[in-house]
């Protein structure tokens, strides 16, 4: 197995893959560019929840909070924890430095609580309106926001961490190849999964990337940079949008 390919799978979801025998920025630029390929498989995964749910008769909506479920346990909850430490760092009021030590405490407050049960809330809701294929299209698209957030100009909050690894790594034209790669998967599966209008899934998936920078521009102007939890935050909330513009009728 790649090094790389093993470093993403490692890091984004809870399989055991070992690690990979250097963990260094080159091998971390091109673990976050397999990042949308292990997205597609964990998509698939809940997307499977979701089939198997409605076959034993649930309703849509606990059909979608258990595919829902089923991946935060994939990815042990980490990106809702950064979600969550994330809102708590930016709602803190507080110069950089404090935000980082208030996002780096462990303790969840107000803004992580809501950040999280909105996330939550819209994705289960979205999810059971769209169907389980529009999990093949959100997920790889938010891994596909945190290769973005790794490009070159994008700096670490601080100089250690999962931050300091992936920042800068990844280089634009690779990106953009894989968001073509990305956008023209979810026109398929827009079009297979719903038989709705191809376009709807590109759209969806440039939704989320540009709310994604948003928020990522928000964090390197109140943080300094981009922390494992500012990237958490970002896979949750591109991954939101995704679902939300696809419920949408």
């Amino acid at each position: 197995m790649p090094e790389g390919l093993r470093l993403a799978i490692g890091l984004l979801t809870v399989v055991p893959v070992g690690r990979p025998r250097a963990v260094g920025r080159p091998t971390a630029g091109r673990a976050m560019l397999w990042a949308p390929g292990v997205g597609l498989l964990l998509g698939l995964v809940g997307a499977g929840v979701m089939r198997a749910s409605l076959a034993v008769g649930h309703p849509r909506p606990l059909a979608a909070a258990l595919a829902i479920g089923a991946l935060a346990a994939l990815t042990r909850g980490l990106h809702l924890d950064g979600l969550a430490d994330t809102a708590d760092g930016l709602g803190s009021g507080r110069p950089s430095a404090e935000a980082l030590a208030v996002m780096r405490s462990g303790d969840v407050g107000p803004f992580g609580v809501t950040a999280v049960v909105l996330a939550l809330v819209c994705q289960t809701f979205a999810l059971a309106a769209a169907g389980p294929w529009a999990l093949v299209v959100a997920v790889p698209t938010g891994r596909l926001a945190v290769t973005w957030a790794c490009r070159p100009g994008v700096p670490a909050a601080r100089p250690n961490g999962l931050g300091a690894l992936v920042a800068g790594t990844v280089r634009g034209p690779a990106a953009a190849a894989l968001t073509l790669l990305v956008a023209l998967g979810a026109a398929g599966a827009v079009w297979l999964g719903a038989g709705r209008p191809p376009w709807l899934g590109p759209v969806a998936v440039l939704a989320a990337l540009v709310v994604a920078d948003l928020l990522l521009r928000r964090c390197v102007s109140r943080l300094g940079g981009v922390t494992g939890d500012v990237l958490g935050a970002v896979v949750e909330v591109a991954t939101t949008v995704v679902l939300v513009v696809l419920a949408t009728r």
